[in-house]
This record gives C-alpha cells, sequence and structure tokens, in this order.
C-alpha cells in the first residue's frame, strides 16, 4: 500500500478517535501524536508497517478492550 493512502488511513483513525473520544491529534513527520483524557500515545508508520503505541489512565484503562477493537476494525477496513 502506498505511503500516501497508509497515511490517510492513519488521519482517517486519528479523526475518528477525536470524534469518538474527545482525543486531540498532532502530526509530526510521518507520526501523529494522540492525547486525550487518560489517553496518551502515537500511531506511526514505516516500511510498510503501522505501530500504533496508547499508554492509558487508570480510569480509561477499563476501555482498553473497546479501544483496541475500535483501532483493529478501523485499520483493517481501511489498510489492504
Amino acid at each position: 500500500m502506498p505511503k500516501e493512502e497508509i497515511r490517510a488511513a492513519a488521519e482517517g483513525l486519528a479523526d475518528s478517535l477525536g470524534r469518538e473520544h474527545g482525543v486531540r491529534s498532532r502530526w509530526e513527520g510521518d507520526r501523529v501524536k494522540i492525547k486525550g483524557a487518560g489517553v496518551d500515545g502515537e500511531l506511526s508508520f514505516h516500511d510498510g508497517l503501522i505501530d500504533v503505541s496508547v499508554r492509558l489512565g487508570l480510569l480509561t484503562s477499563m476501555f482498553e478492550g473497546t479501544l483496541r477493537r475500535e483501532v483493529q476494525r478501523y485499520l483493517d477496513e481501511h489498510i489492504t
């Protein structure tokens, strides 16, 4: 998949997390940093791989499974 398409999918994921969970995002090169109430992480892509790393606070950690499934579903639908 071309880098531009992967970036577009990453932007869509960041936008979706913003709408659904109030997470803010900021791009730094090929990395998008995400931050919200109890959520801090980044999404990067390189060499055909997408790396999602998120730290959850104590209260948001109870939603880990839901967030993990949502991110996986989004990537499955938009990355080929």
